[in-house]
């Protein structure tokens, strides 16, 4: 809770109240880490033999965050907390910690990035690496994405085509209308008029409908909204998003392949029963349907997965996610909107070591 929230909770000066707990209240003045509170900040008493690693954005900086699993989130969750992403410069502050209390460190979880897993290599030489295979699947989301949107991209451009041949008709079929009034004046004269039977001509300002689909929508719009569907997997569809998705493997039978392939990983990471080297073999399994595909969205994923293969196959190990690290980003993002923002760098790291760590 910040302090202009207590403020305004108790009917007393927030900005008071913030000012006397930095500079009388808390023991900010007298922290032994203010100094270099904006660069760094190491809580050597709270490595365990499981932690995970991840970057997080405070003010303009990018903050590198070490942190202990077994915390829960809590008090003791963050080990360390450095300023950039370079791997030389945090594993100089990491290396801090005694050798012997490094070496204990057992497994590390983290994204796909390559400079955390530099930082890993520098500071934990024993540790086992896991890449987060949520990591994995969003980078498929990704994938199916951008297939999506190249998909959207022909779709707006085809509907452009039909708009462009729509007015020119209207333009072709005003002149026909003129030229017949013309024609008609010359040879019945003045007295002549047009006959209200037949059909209701079509008027230059006649506006263009695009074609709908089977449940209402245009197909422009069917893309659009089978955003989010995409990235979930089938079962969690409800049944309108159902008929969409039936409407839409339609028109794109190559959308369809790559979500299912998608959806194929996606199975292997959720069995309970597969251990190392069996999901190895599916892996190779599913690399082959891969490789007869077409879609090169697709193929880049199945590349990603090749190369960081070993270390995302270590979440069958004990299925080891970096889903601790997301959740204490969330808290100091969560903290830092309540704050409207930090103006005040060290004091803001302060006070999240202070609960955190």
């Amino acid at each position: 809770m910040t302090s202009r929230a207590l403020g305004w909770t108790y009917g007393i000066n927030g900005d008071t109240l913030e000012k006397n707990y930095k500079n009388i209240l808390s023991d900010y003045r007298s922290w032994n880490q203010k100094d270099h509170a904006e660069e760094w900040v190491l809580k050597e008493e709270n490595p365990g033999h499981r932690l995970g690693i991840d970057e997080t954005s405070i003010g303009n900086d990018v903050y590198t965050i070490l942190h202990n699993k077994a915390a829960h989130g809590k008090k003791g969750a963050v080990v360390a907390m450095v300023k950039g992403t370079k791997p030389d410069d945090v594993a100089k502050i990491i290396n801090q910690i005694p050798l012997e209390e490094r070496v204990k460190v057992t497994s590390i979880t983290m994204d796909l990035s390559d400079s955390m897993r530099s930082i890993a290599g520098l500071c934990f030489p024993k540790a086992r690496v896991t890449r987060d295979c949520f990591h994995v699947i969003k980078n498929c989301g990704g994938a199916i994405d951008e297939i999506r949107l190249r998909l959207k991209r022909e779709a707006v451009k085809r509907l452009r085509k039909l708009l462009t041949g729509f007015k020119q008709k209207l333009e072709r079929l005003d002149k026909q209308r003129k030229a017949y009034k013309d024609r008609m004046k010359r040879k019945y004269g003045k007295k002549w008029r047009k006959s209200n039977r037949g059909r209701k001509p079509m008027r230059k300002n006649s506006r263009f409908t695009p074609p709908r689909l089977a449940n209402g929508e245009t197909l422009i719009e069917v893309l659009t909204k089978c955003s989010k569907q995409l990235l979930k997997s089938r079962e969690k569809w409800s049944l309108y998003q159902e008929a969409r998705a039936k409407i839409l493997f339609k028109f794109y039978p190559k959308l369809e392949e790559a979500y299912n392939l998608i959806n194929k990983l996606r199975s292997i990471f959720r069995s309970t029963t597969l251990t190392k080297e069996t999901a190895k073999v599916k892996f190779e399994e599913w690399y082959k349907e891969v490789n007869a595909c077409t879609l090169r969205e697709i193929k880049a994923v199945r590349d990603t997965v090749k190369f960081y293969e070993d270390e995302i196959l270590n979440y069958f190990i004990d299925r080891d996610t970096n889903a601790s690290a997301e959740s204490l980003n969330s808290k100091i993002k969560c903290f830092r909107s309540e704050l409207k923002g930090v103006n005040d760098v060290p004091f803001f790291v302060y006070r999240v070591v202070t609960v955190l760590g």
